[in-house]
């Protein structure tokens, strides 16, 4: 044997001892977590469940006390973080992560600006409403920088949307929609002189808010719906699997059937299982051997998501049939025909403030196409949109998550910055379609570490990020089905399931639920993690981790790469026997002909579209003449600005400085400034060479025009870039026209 091979036999055994003693330790101190797992569980459970905020608050209005009364809480955030750095809500001491403690000082550099003053910019309210959907309340503030975060950092009133484990007894979808109606009067109330609050909706909480903003424009500012599905049929065919689940399992029965089960309560574990079986190698591999792996640095980061993904809430009967029957199933939000109650139908059409719309590419949950879809389905055109003097922005992130839309301390100081920061700009904005374009670098500002510019897009690029819209005609056959086994079920199975289920048998079925005997099972209720408890401090006092070139740890890394291959072409293998079976049942001629689709309209209303647009268009063209020097101004501004399709905060702040020096304007309110802005903008896009040529119409006075003419160089020069091609080409034909005019 030479000393190479004994060398080698020797590197071996060495390998093994230690990586023994390691997977040994690590293997003690999971089983530790797991406990603390369950123990946060039970705590949790035990204290009511309170939200997973880091951030102290204060109770507005109690919904249990309206009338009708809901489960849900109006509260306001209380920042104490530029005087108490260190400060932490109660939730916030077993929640809190050391590395979100930078950024807890107000950085006034994130302050918005807009064309309106620092009063009216700063004041604005914003209300975050979290998802019910199957979870609890806090996951947009469960973390210093945090959507809540950004908010208190741009110098906002930041109040938040709080909900109870249990509902109202037979509480509705319109009671809570009629709760949040009030709370946002009351924010109103509380912010007279301030503009109408913003509101931000993460994933369920995008088409509640939706709901609100369509009814009543009135009380609602700028929308931001972040992961929120509006477009339930919408996906791409061999991708977006969890759409076919209703019509595989029959629809809404099921539904119904775990209501009854409940004795009249929808338990949201049901969901949040669901969730997790979209993803098995997460589930069932990736996040536990996450933890595993990195157990000495993991634990805080686990126990605190856990802590909020284990806390299960409950719907009523009611709400659930709502939420399937007219959404999941139904998806009758974008058709215009969902009814909230005593007739009344919610249409997106009627949105009045801005609207922003946050989704990923790597969310297989609310996949884009569910985000966007709805807007080509409501307006058709991005001329509509325009004519309506809508403003939808889009915003598209290539990997993130679902979760991490609403969790990622880097999307929160990147994406949801950066949305908080341009509300008030969005009111501005031109009519039309946009998309928020991130860059990574922006030598400019190295500091900010990104740039973002607001880019005109057409309903077509929406409809590019899909495969197409025939594969949805299904869905209304599965409407219909779903309808006629609900009926059944209602007639038929449930009066005898009522009639054997009692409250004490519905809490043991509850408990029996395998999400939450994981994890009671696992605690300290159980004396076999006794032991467990006794030996973790010894072991992580004799910690000795194993070398990262150890050979065994390489084959635990493969083993877990190839578990995770493995289970991902089982998903894989699922997801499309699931389809193809969809399909199977679905698009076949004899359920055509059963369940047929309702008659196309489309074309019907895209003719009618067409005729508003052109008699619009008309009456613009008219009044291309109208209007006097701060008309003028704003024009000539706004022509530069859109010449080449994009605008940037940057921009606005530099005509916001120009327009508050100017005379003309001082006794112009906001209000009035955003329709002259409005109205200027859409006689430049309906059409751009007669409003540019008819400015010398609206300035008289020469000496207007000369400062107005002075505007144009103040602008391109404080800008602090070189203009482009049709920016250039534009403040050439500007210029001509004005100095024309004089001689």
């Amino acid at each position: 044997m030479t000393a190479q091979t004994e060398t080698s036999q020797v590197n071996w055994i060495a390998d093994a001892v230690e990586y023994s003693v390691d997977a040994a330790q690590r293997t003690l101190l999971y089983w530790d977590i797991m406990r603390k797992r369950g123990n946060t569980y039970i705590d949790h459970r035990a204290n009511g469940q309170p939200p997973v905020l880091v951030f102290d608050y204060t109770t507005i209005i109690d919904g249990h006390e309206l009338d009708p009364p809901a489960n849900y809480s109006l509260v306001q955030i209380i920042d104490h973080r530029g005087t108490q750095p260190d400060r932490r809500s109660t939730s916030s001491k077993t929640n809190g992560d050391e590395n979100d403690r930078r950024g807890t000082a107000i950085d006034r550099r994130d302050q918005p600006k807009g064309l309106v003053g620092e009063a009216f910019r700063n004041n604005r309210p914003i209300l975050i409403i979290d998802p019910r959907a199957g979870h609890g309340p806090g996951i947009g503030g469960s973390k210093l920088d945090s959507q809540i975060g950004m908010a208190l950092n741009a110098g906002h009133p930041v109040y938040f949307l709080i909900f109870s484990i249990y509902p109202e007894p037979n509480q509705t979808l319109m009671d809570v929609w009629q709760a949040e109606i009030h709370f946002l009067e009351e924010i109103r109330r509380r912010h007279p002189k301030s503009p109408k609050p913003a509101v931000i909706g993460n994933c369920q909480g995008g088409w509640a808010a939706a709901l609100i903003g369509a009814e009543r424009p009135d009380i609602t500012g700028p929308m931001a719906f972040n992961g929120s599905p509006l477009s339930y049929w919408s996906g791409l065919v061999g991708v977006n699997p969890m759409r076919y689940a209703g019509g595989l399992l029959g629809g809404s029965w099921v539904n119904s059937f775990m209501s009854d089960l409940g004795n009249g309560l929808f338990d949201g574990a049901d969901l949040v299982a669901n969730f997790e079986n979209l993803n098995p190698a997460n589930t069932l591999w990736s996040k536990q051997y996450n933890l595993y792996s990195k157990v000495d640095t993991e634990e805080k980061r686990y126990l605190n998501f856990e802590k909020w993904w284990g806390g299960f809430y409950f719907m009523t009967r009611e709400e659930i049939a709502t939420v399937v029957n007219c959404l999941f199933v139904g998806n009758k939000l974008e058709q215009g025909s969902f009814e909230i109650g005593h007739g009344k139908s919610i249409d997106l059409n009627k949105f009045k403030a801005p609207v922003v719309l946050f989704a990923s590419f790597g969310d297989n949950i609310t996949p884009p196409q569910q985000a966007f879809n709805w807007v080509a389905k409501v307006y058709g055109s991005s001329q509509e949109i325009k004519r309506k003097g809508q403003v939808i922005v889009l915003v598209l992130h290539k990997s993130i998550g679902h979760l991490g839309i609403f969790v990622s301390a880097k999307i929160a100081r990147t994406q949801h910055k950066e949305i908080i920061g341009s509300f008030d700009m969005l009111e501005f904005l031109p009519p039309g379609l946009y998309e928020l374009v991130f860059e990574e670098e922006n030598p400019k500002s190295p500091e900010q570490g990104y740039s973002a510019r607001f880019v005109e897009r057409e309903v077509d690029d929406i409809l590019g990020y899909d495969d197409g819209l025939a594969d949805e005609e299904a869905f209304y056959s599965v409407r219909t089905v779903s309808t006629i086994n609900n009926t059944l079920y209602q007639t038929f199975v449930s009066p005898w399931i009522k009639m054997l289920m009692t409250e004490p048998l519905a809490e043991g079925i509850r408990q029996l639920h395998p999400l939450r005997v994981q994890r009671y099972t696992v605690s300290d209720l159980n004396p076999l993690t006794w032991p467990i408890m006794a030996a973790a401090p010894m072991v992580k006092e004799s910690r000795r981790q194993v070398s990262a070139d150890n050979i065994f740890l390489a084959m635990e890394k493969n083993f877990s790469q190839n578990m995770v291959s493995m289970l991902n072409a089982y998903r894989d293998a699922r997801d499309l026997g699931q389809e193809l079976l969809f399909k199977m049942i679905y698009e076949n001629p004899w359920t055509q002909m059963l369940f047929p689709p309702p008659k196309d309209e489309a074309a019907e209303q895209r003719q009618a579209m067409e005729e508003r647009l052109r008699k619009d268009n008309a009456r613009l063209r008219n009044s291309m003449h109208q209007g006097g020097c701060p008309d003028a101004v704003v024009r000539i501004l706004l022509a530069i600005m859109t010449a080449n399709r994009e605008l940037t905060r940057e921009e606005y702040d530099t005509a916001e400085g120009i327009v508050r020096g100017l005379h003309q304007f001082k006794s112009i309110t906001p209000g009035k400034l955003r329709e002259i802005v409005k109205t200027q903008a859409r006689l430049l896009q309906v059409d751009r060479e007669a409003a540019i040529t008819a400015l010398p119409q609206l300035i008289p006075d020469p000496a207007d025009r000369t400062e107005a003419m002075a505007v144009i160089d103040q602008f391109t020069t404080v800008a602090g870039r070189e203009l482009n091609t049709e920016e250039i080409a534009t403040k050439e034909a500007i210029l001509f026209h004005l100095k024309e005019s004089e001689v």
